[in-house]
């Protein structure tokens, strides 16, 4: 069985898993703007100060975030 991934905390936002029973819709990833298919597991990340602008993202994208360049 493969190891959980952890996610490290990032100030700002409450971030966390979401297992792929829980993803019953399709997302827009927030860091390729990929399609996130129901029932594949990913991270939300929530800004504390604006929770209406959560994100959801693949596991990958929210991994190299601070790698990428910001979308648009």
């Amino acid at each position: 069985m493969p190891p959980i991934r952890q996610l490290e905390p990032v100030r700002g936002f409450e971030v966390r898993r979401v297992q792929p029973f829980e993803a019953v819709k399709r997302y827009v990833c927030g860091g390729c703007g990929g399609s996130i298919e129901a029932g594949t597991g990913h991270v939300v990340a929530v800004p504390i100060d604006a929770p209406d602008l959560r994100r959801h993202w693949h596991w990958g994208c929210w991994q190299a975030r601070d790698r990428r360049r910001p979308l648009g």
